[in-house]
């Protein structure tokens, strides 16, 4: 396979000795489908999974969401920090990573999903699994976002699979969404009907539920098993397709680096740097409020807007929208620029918060406010991508003699975003079991449907805001920005200047802004 797929890079497509083939660049693209089609269903269906499947109480779930994402945002760091001293081999220095994690990573995607026989321990087993599953995802998507640069020494044709990658990264959050939810959604467990007393808020009277339906919990459970398991065959085929269709090269540009920065010096030299930090915060804040409406979303609809049969197909209907408006906000911002789509994009989702929460239950005005909202989400999570890059230029150009910073920049973007999302999940699930979340209710105390209420409108809204505001003094606008791409495109003639080998080689700086750019 692996002579299949080169031997045609080399045969058919190839025009130069060092270019990459189409069947090269979409083998790379589709390595990064796993970490989205995870992502999207963890993201949608976790939270909903563990109350009223697993049958957690909301308490113990917010522990395991939130130290989950809080371990995930710990490995990145510790993982890069490995994966550059690890030693090259016949195949490579990021392969292995890739491939040695990626049995671990399906077999414990599985068994979140499974809900274990032993009643006492299903904390420790989904908290377990979760933070395992967290690591061996970090061990395949870290080295994964890194072979761009092992790939091939052509900045084109880094430019191109970036494209590539980037548009399969964004189908693979569709994917992931249509299968989790078309699976589970056909095999919905009926609620059970309860009483609540008068006197206090919390005390469940509960009677027997008479249905015509003939779906069992078991089958639930059978049904998120299976469409683990269908996830799991894609995320081994997409790494057998990374492994066998693409070729990592060794040392394919000589660039002198910095030596690596440590966590406590990365956190101050960011810190030192005023753009990075109000571009960090205002997207912390801007991510809290759509990481809210993302966690929260499944048990809205299901539960305040009464639509249990309906929630995968309004989820789906968010990430559809999403996808298709990607390219439409790279358009915008390259016409109207950046900032300017960060205060349209991320603001445009407010008012249909607004509606959604004030409008009497109706199907068709939820899939209007879904749609809406998938506008914003675009935004909301392509944007920030798009203006690192521009932070980073903006380092380099005032820190000339303080170079190879870029890991530095983007892993504790990473890590912020990340540690925010356990934040919001661990918080958002805790409001739940103060307000009296009843498992698998057909009805909800009003304090829950008050609490949902806030958590997808009011909460959101709070934090967007605060967020635009943060952005008001954000000072990176389209001069500065011009103005800092020239002062590099002098620094790159300056740098391959023979007579200049001993200073720092800014080959890597514009080889990573035009990937990212990309």
């Amino acid at each position: 396979f692996r002579f299949l797929f080169h031997s045609s890079s080399h045969s058919l497509f190839q025009k130069k000795p060092t270019g990459l083939s189409v069947s090269s660049k979409l083998c790379y693209a589709i390595g990064g489908a796993p970490y989205q089609i995870t992502g999207s269903a963890l993201g949608f269906f976790l939270q909903i999974y563990l109350l009223d499947v697993a049958q957690l109480d909301p308490f113990y779930a917010s522990i395991i969401l939130f130290m989950g994402r809080v371990w995930d945002a710990v490995t990145d760091p510790t993982v890069g920090f490995l994966i550059s001293r690890s030693p090259w081999t016949r195949h490579g220095r990021m392969m292995p990573w890739i491939m040695l994690s990626t049995p671990f990573a399906v077999m414990s995607y599985f068994m979140i999903w499974l809900v274990p026989p032993v009643e006492q321990g299903k904390v420790v087993w989904y908290l377990f699994f979760y933070c395992i599953f967290q690591s061996m995802q970090t061990c395949f998507h870290v080295p994964y976002s890194a072979l761009t640069m092992f790939i091939t020494s052509e900045q084109k044709e880094r430019d191109s699979s970036t494209a590539y990658r980037m548009t399969v990264e964004v189908l693979g959050t569709l994917i992931g969404t249509a299968i989790q939810g078309q699976i589970v959604g056909g095999a919905n467990a009926p609620c059970l009907n309860h009483t609540f007393s008068p006197n206090a808020s919390y005390s469940i009277i509960q009677i027997p539920n008479i249905s015509v339906s003939q779906i069992s919990l078991d089958d639930t459970k059978r049904a998120y098993m299976l469409a683990s398991g269908v996830i799991g065959i894609i995320y081994l085929f997409c790494a057998a397709v990374l492994f066998l269709g693409v070729r990592e090269k060794k040392a394919v540009s000589r660039v002198r680096v910095e030596r690596p920065t440590s966590f406590f010096s990365g956190l101050l030299l960011l810190w030192r740097h005023r753009p990075y930090v109000k571009l960090v915060i205002g997207f912390l804040f801007t991510s809290l409020g759509f990481l809210l409406l993302e966690g929260n979303f499944a048990l809205f609809i299901t539960y305040t807007l009464g639509f249990r049969d309906d929630f995968q197909n309004v989820l789906l209907a968010i990430m559809l929208s999403a996808t298709l408006t990607i390219p439409l906000w790279q358009l915008f911002l390259t016409r109207f620029g950046k900032k300017t789509s960060v205060y349209i994009g991320i603001s445009w989702a407010v008012p249909f918060m607004i509606l959604v929460v004030c409008v009497e239950s109706n199907l068709i005005i939820t899939y209007i406010v879904s749609l809406a909202s998938g506008i914003s989400v675009a935004a909301a999570f392509f944007l920030p991508w798009s203006m690192l890059p521009d932070v980073v230029d903006d380092f380099k150009v005032n820190n000339p003699d303080s170079q190879g910073h870029e890991a530095v920049f983007y892993s504790f973007y990473v890590f912020f975003t990340k540690f925010a999302s356990g934040i919001s999940l661990g918080i958002s699930t805790l409001c739940l079991y103060f307000a009296g979340y009843v498992t698998r209710g057909c009805t909800q105390p009003d304090s829950v449907h008050l609490t949902l209420k806030i958590l997808v409108s009011a909460a959101p809204i709070t934090f967007i805001v605060l967020g635009l505001i943060i952005f008001k003094t954000y000072p990176i606008n389209e001069e500065r920005r011009r103005h800092n791409c020239g002062q590099l495109r002098t620094l790159l003639q300056d740098s391959n200047d023979p007579d200049s080998e001993n200073t720092p080689s800014l080959q890597t700086y514009e080889m990573l802004f035009k990937t990212n750019e990309s």
